[in-house]
């Protein structure tokens, strides 16, 4: 294999939910390839859904972010050159990965998750009275969108939500790429120090929620639990934010498969799963460092090479998922998707996600039976130069 190519990041016009057209390509001639990184490694590109699962199972893949080449830029949580800070745990490997993992895991039980549904059903009944207020027309990111996920999250995890303007500012310069890697370096600290002092009040009110059960019940010091908090509460708002606002644009475009939707209740589970696989809006993928030569699909990934997984790409593997480039709710494959990631690092609030879209989704298409885009589709903005995918404005009317 000689060719050598670097990550695609441009989508074709008129198609905002579609990856980069270059990756059908790819995954069809080389599902593994040599791929230039921004800092001069070369590395490799994987682009098929069966490699990508296989590279996210196997231990001899690190996640640690100073084994890593960058596929677009620096990671402003942890400088390539040193090891995450204590407590950013999804930048470590086990036996340290598997320490924080074990500490948090219970705090995000399906059967817990299940015990929010209520308050989140009240929290979107009130995003949708507030719209319902407001009146037509109204964009749908800061109505309805953002608040749900950062209403939950500062509630789980015990963060005053009268602070979220300054925690979605500080977040969207960390996960924009249009800013430079010192800006959102800068915005990470910001947090980090917001979170440390919300730490030390919790040491003298702990309360029952996650950051204060966590003072409470474990031996973590601040700094790990100024961290752990930080990265839940980018990871609990930003993804989930950009899936209520990026799915039901995908859903208002596809009129048919919505009025199956509206009509049978009981896909929405699948939806939310098809939508998952259909947006996959982590955009630029997931990578690993191989920790000793590895062979893969008959090429040796040498030590130390980094293997970025376009996940887009693999989520509409036509060997995975037949007619991917269709958006099919009744799709009986769509949680084999790997939107979440696969293996030890697979996403932690993975399950509340699925409940916050379901319920949003439902009530928001129930409520207003006739909502549509109040501007054409190609004046919505897009989130297209973020390592989240989605949609800066959603106006609608009914």
């Amino acid at each position: 294999m000689t060719s050598v190519v670097t990550l695609p990041t441009r989508r074709a016009a008129g198609h905002p939910f579609d990856p980069p057209a270059e990756f059908a390509r790819l995954r069809a001639d080389q599902p593994i390839t040599r791929m230039r990184y921004p800092d001069g490694h070369v590395g490799w590109l994987v682009t098929s859904h069966a490699l990508a699962r296989k590279v996210l199972a196997d231990p001899r893949f690190s996640n640690r972010s100073e084994r890593k080449h960058p596929p677009l830029r620096a990671n402003p949580v942890s400088r390539g050159d040193r090891p995450a800070a204590p407590g950013m745990f999804p930048m470590t490997d086990p036996p340290e990965h598997s320490r924080y993992r074990r500490l948090l895991t219970g705090y995000f039980t399906v059967q817990r998750m299940r015990g929010l549904e209520s308050r989140i059903t009240e929290i979107v009944a009130e995003c949708l009275a507030a719209m319902i207020a407001a009146g037509p027309p109204v964009d749908l990111v800061p109505a309805f969108a953002l608040p749900i996920p950062s209403l939950v999250t500062c509630e789980l995890l015990g963060v005053p939500y009268d602070d979220h303007a300054t925690f979605q500012d500080r977040t969207a310069q960390m996960v924009t790429l249009d800013d430079t890697p010192e800006h959102a370096a800068a915005a990470v600290g910001a947090l980090t120090r917001y979170m440390h002092d919300l730490v030390l009040r919790k040491r003298t009110k702990p309360g029952e929620d996650m950051l204060g059960r966590l003072v409470a019940d474990t031996e973590l010091t601040d700094e790990e639990l100024a961290n752990i908090g930080m990265m839940l509460l980018v990871a609990g708002h930003e993804t989930t934010a950009n899936m209520i606002g990026l799915g039901v644009f995908a859903l208002l475009e596809h009129p048919e498969q919505l009025a199956t939707i509206r009509t049978d209740q009981s896909l929405m589970d699948n939806t939310v799963e098809e939508l998952l696989r259909y947006l996959t809006i982590v955009q630029f993928g997931s990578s690993r460092s191989a920790l000793d030569d590895v062979d893969l699909d008959g090429n040796t990934i040498r030590e130390g090479e980094t293997v970025t997984l376009a996940l887009s790409a693999a989520n509409r593997d036509p060997e995975a998922f037949p007619d991917p480039d269709a958006l099919r709710p009744d799709r009986p494959d769509a949680r084999h998707h790997l939107a979440f990631g696969h293996g030890v690092h697979q996403c932690l609030g993975q399950q509340l996600a699925r409940i916050e879209m379901r319920v949003a989704y439902s009530a928001l298409f129930d409520r207003f039976p006739s909502l549509r885009l109040a501007v054409s589709a190609d004046q919505i903005p897009l989130r297209e130069n973020a390592l989240a995918y989605g949609v800066r404005e959603l106006p609608v009317t009914w």
